[in-house]
């Protein structure tokens, strides 16, 4: 479902008392805005909201920069992987998940059966404007952070698509684009199916 306009009325009372069945999961790249955006989507249906990244760091005792420094890459999907898997046993929530987490298929695999997933669409400007004013980005440590963010567009973008959900996430205001998702939650048949119980 791919969802670019604002909320028409009807859609805004349609999500009025919506209650999503499985936890929703927002995917997309670093920048989109899924842990911005999804305290307020979190707050509006009155749910727990999770980072995956921030429950890593928590799970291993190091921040994501230590991990991908001290351990590598594959170590961090690994662990990225079990907290994620751990995430969706549990009661539902709202989960921003780091900007590699829906490449992986095992963790796609989880999501598909326990969540619902939301893609937060961004353009190049958008998103180099906003993880520029951070430097805890280990992927962006190179000496063209931009040149590598595109690439990383070109490789996810067609996996993110594989989402329930597409939202675009550009310089509007965050509210505004947790309510044009949630009013696109509640029009999605997934989000009202209790997830699947065989998939840890």
């Amino acid at each position: 479902m791919d969802v670019q306009t604002e909320p028409t009325t009807a859609r805004k009372e349609a999500a009025r008392g919506f209650v999503p069945a499985r936890t929703v999961v927002l995917v997309g790249l670093m920048g989109a805005g899924k842990t911005k955006i999804g305290r307020r989507i979190a707050t509006r249906l009155e749910l727990p909201f999770f980072d995956s990244d921030e429950e890593i760091e928590a799970a291993a005792g190091e921040t994501i920069e230590e991990i991908f420094r001290n351990r590598g890459e594959a170590m961090f999907r690994d662990g990225e992987r079990r907290v994620i898997a751990r995430l969706l046993q549990g009661p539902v929530h709202v989960l921003a998940t780091g900007g590699g987490a829906f490449m992986d298929p095992q963790t796609r695999r989880i999501i598909t059966q326990r969540g619902v997933s939301v893609w937060l669409r961004a353009d190049l400007d958008v998103l180099f404007a906003r993880v520029s004013r951070r430097a805890n980005r280990p992927l962006l440590k190179t000496p063209d952070p931009r040149a590598v963010l595109a690439e990383l567009i070109e490789r996810r973008h067609p996996i993110y698509a594989e989402a329930d959900i597409t939202i675009d996430s550009g310089d509007g205001p965050p509210d505004a684009t947790a309510g044009r998702t949630i009013a696109a939650l509640a029009q999605c048949e997934r989000a009202m199916l209790p997830p699947e119980e065989d998939a840890a």
